[in-house]
């Protein structure tokens, strides 16, 4: 008998729907494609957005969950390809967005605005996040996108989210499985009723099935560059685009629902983001960093490689790239003066380190960066300072800019980011079949449900819709699954052998749920995940073939073996290529070639500290025990005397 619901996708949605399972009482089993859970939500740099939050009102921002819905409705109607952006925007002015014949998003657009402060409070008070920080995005009336003092919000929230689950795992691990390297294949059906009651898995080459309610967090299809792709079906003009997704995005949770009858929405509609940081020793590199929409809204300006403006920086994501596309005069360049990026201090670092982006003390020295005179330059600063723009750009910050100044800079280009389409769903999170009926037991949230933000999105509405559609679709599949008990069934199985009972536990503002004889689901259950005999695997192993549990002792074995050999720089330096690539950390060597691939920001953000110390950078995104939480088989020694 099912008790547990399924979470396919270990991103921020997948997380959130975990936790909301937990807190109402339910088992969760978490499946996860990767090696690692996390996604793309831990590369969101900007923030996450709502209206109507203490930390809104301690910075004394007037805004209002109307204004936020509006910017959101109108967002949702006037979004279109890159190319058609301006002509739409034009064609829709005074177009009532919040119309329900004109907008078919606009339950889902209400979902999640409404429950955007109640999404940020939660982050804050269950799992302790700083989110004080906030911001303004482009297409935003108000500053609403929240972020804390330092590292990208989006790391910082799932891994938070990510952290306190493998606690729970830890200490209840009756109540929660985690298995990686876990490609989920095929939706389960009841053959009587079409109810989804399982999903079926591959894990080291074996199909494993496992049962309850499922919930959908597996992201869009923003990387699947093949021939047989939705990208290729639908938008074959951008296959030659980079992208900013994870290898994971290549659409699996739309196929699985597609396969039993579930509906699609705005499938071809795919947001072009404006700024991948180009680096300059791989500038045709197809998947790129992004530079974060928060430095646009610090302040950040765009120079066109003979040192003009062209448009406005905090118009909307469509709009901005189709001027980059018609004005075509690259490369282009974002600045930041030292007022703007003292705003955004950190991201500017973590930039220059990487190399993404360079620090020029004067505008002399980009001047002669770019090839043009710096009267030029000076020309445009003059004119974007009179605060009367002919672009139409409104909001102006971090003031005055001047030559003498200096300056965070970077080329960027236009990128695959996110699929707006997707899987039909409700305000529910209830996946809809083309009629526009449920199908029972299948939920959907993040990327992988498609008509939450309509043809367009507002920048830092990416992570509140992992967080609010993650919770209800927790929610959503929680409810379903106490149903089947109340009604004296269960997905896939008979009656539910008792009864009902509740346990409300005020401490750690929980529910569980007894079932058969009174007796808690965490006594009575068995663990969920059993089916396959598939073991908790937490650990993240690299081997491909065994669990992390049963790889223990080889790691500790090779750890006491060769742990503390000592190597020099100059040995370390020998390894700089991806089929031998060594780093140090903290004063510990590396051997990160086989975790290349496994990395979740890529294998180029290694690769830029192949043979040398990244012990600076990597403290910018990672605390140490993340290489003994994660990667312990990496560590092959320290380094000799120390690092530097």
């Amino acid at each position: 008998m099912a008790n547990q619901a399924i979470v396919v996708g270990g991103g921020l949605a997948g997380l959130s729907a975990c936790h909301t399972i937990l807190e109402r009482g339910g088992n969760v089993l978490l499946l996860e494609k990767l090696s690692f859970c996390g996604g793309n939500s831990t590369k969101a740099t900007s923030g996450i957005n709502a209206s109507l939050t203490r930390s809104q009102q301690r910075a004394g921002t007037q805004d209002s969950v109307d204004a936020f819905l509006k910017d959101t409705t109108d967002c949702a109607i006037q979004g279109a390809p890159p190319t058609e952006a301006a002509k739409m925007q034009e064609a829709m002015k005074g177009v009532d967005s919040l119309d329900p014949k004109v907008n078919p998003y606009l339950e889902n657009n209400r979902r999640l605005v409404y429950d955007s402060a109640p999404a940020i409070e939660w982050l804050i008070e269950r799992f302790g996040l700083d989110l004080s920080v906030v911001g303004r995005m482009g297409g935003h009336s108000f500053p609403r996108t929240h972020r804390g003092k330092q590292k990208f919000p989006g790391m910082t929230i799932t891994y938070a989210l990510l952290e306190k689950l493998e606690e729970v795992v830890a200490s209840n691990p009756e109540r929660v499985t985690i298995v990686t390297k876990a490609s989920a294949k095929e939706l389960i059906q009841d053959p009587a009723t079409g109810e989804v009651v399982g999903v079926k898995y591959e894990k080291d080459g074996e199909v494993h099935s496992a049962h309850g309610p499922v919930v959908l967090a597996t992201g869009g299809y923003g990387a699947d560059f093949s021939k047989s792709s939705l990208l290729q079906q639908l938008r074959p003009e951008y296959m030659q685009l980079p992208t900013t997704n994870g290898v994971h995005c290549t659409g699996d949770g739309i196929k699985m629902a597609q396969a039993i009858g579930g509906g699609t929405i705005d499938l071809d509609m795919v947001q072009i983001h404006p700024t991948a940081l180009v680096h300059p020793k791989e500038p045709e590199a197809k998947t790129k960093f992004l530079a974060a929409e928060a430095l646009r809204g610090a302040g950040g300006i765009f120079l066109d490689k003979d040192g003009n403006r062209f448009v406005d920086e905090l118009q909307k994501r469509d709009f901005v790239t189709g001027q980059m596309w018609s004005h075509n005069n690259g490369p282009y360049r974002l600045l930041l003066n030292s007022k703007s990026a003292k705003t955004i201090e950190w991201h500017c670092m973590h930039y220059e380190g990487r190399g993404l982006m360079k620090k020029y003390s004067s505008a002399a020295e980009l001047a002669k960066d770019m090839g043009v005179p710096v009267e030029k330059i000076e020309a445009t600063f003059a004119e974007y300072n009179k605060q009367d723009d002919k672009f139409g750009r409104k909001f102006f910050s971090n003031m005055p800019w001047t030559v003498d100044d200096s300056f965070y800079v970077g080329q960027v280009t236009p990128v695959i980011h996110y699929t707006l389409g997707g899987l039909s769903v409700n305000a529910d999170a209830q996946v809809l079949k083309a009629d526009g009926s449920p199908i029972p037991g299948l939920f959907a949230g993040g990327e992988v449900a498609g008509g939450v933000h309509g043809k367009n999105r507002l920048g830092g509405s990416s992570l509140l819709d992992c967080v609010v559609y993650g919770r209800v679709s927790g929610a959503s599949a929680s409810t379903h699954l106490l149903q089947k008990y109340v009604n004296g069934g269960a997905p896939g199985a008979g009656g539910a052998g008792g009864a009902v009972t509740l346990t409300v536990d005020p401490s750690t503002k929980s529910v569980t749920i007894g079932f058969g004889e009174g007796a808690p689901a965490a006594a009575k259950a068995s663990a969920p995940g059993t089916a396959g005999a598939i073991p908790r695997d937490t650990q993240y192993d690299f081997d491909e073939k065994k669990d992390a549990k049963a790889a223990a002792p080889a790691k500790e074995e090779k750890k006491a073996a060769g742990g503390q050999k000592e190597y020099t720089l100059e040995e370390v330096g020998q390894h700089t290529k991806d089929t031998d690539c060594w780093v140090v950390v903290g004063g510990r060597v590396l051997d990160v070639t086989k975790f290349l691939g496994e990395h979740p920001g890529g294998k180029e953000a290694i690769m830029l500290y192949a043979g040398k110390d990244a012990t600076e950078e990597y403290e910018m995104m990672h605390p140490q025990s993340y290489i003994d939480k994660y990667a312990p088989d990496t560590v092959i020694g320290r380094v000799k005397g120390g690092a530097k």
